[in-house]
């Protein structure tokens, strides 16, 4: 899997999250924030804690860190998964 690949699954999975039931569609800078942000991040409660601070920024609405954990592994994983494929 490459880049572009691995980034189109990681803003698909950020968009279904959906955390405040606003529509999936509602979190286009957020997902492109969070998945620029998992470039550079492999350890789930950093991504996690980006995660918080993103959405809570844009939307002033706090936001389980439970949550962000839970999406932040989903995330590492699709990102070790495009590393492991060659």
């Amino acid at each position: 899997m490459d880049n572009i690949l691995m980034n189109q699954k990681a803003l698909k999975t950020l968009q279904q999250w959906d955390p405040f039931n606003i529509g999936e569609e509602n979190y286009d800078t957020e997902s492109a924030d969070v998945v620029a942000a998992l470039q550079g991040i492999d350890d789930p409660t950093k991504l996690a804690n980006v995660i918080r601070v993103v959405y809570e920024h844009s939307f002033e609405q706090w936001i389980p860190f439970e949550e962000c954990v839970d999406i932040s592994y989903k995330l590492i994983a699709i990102k070790f998964e495009a590393k492991c494929i060659v």
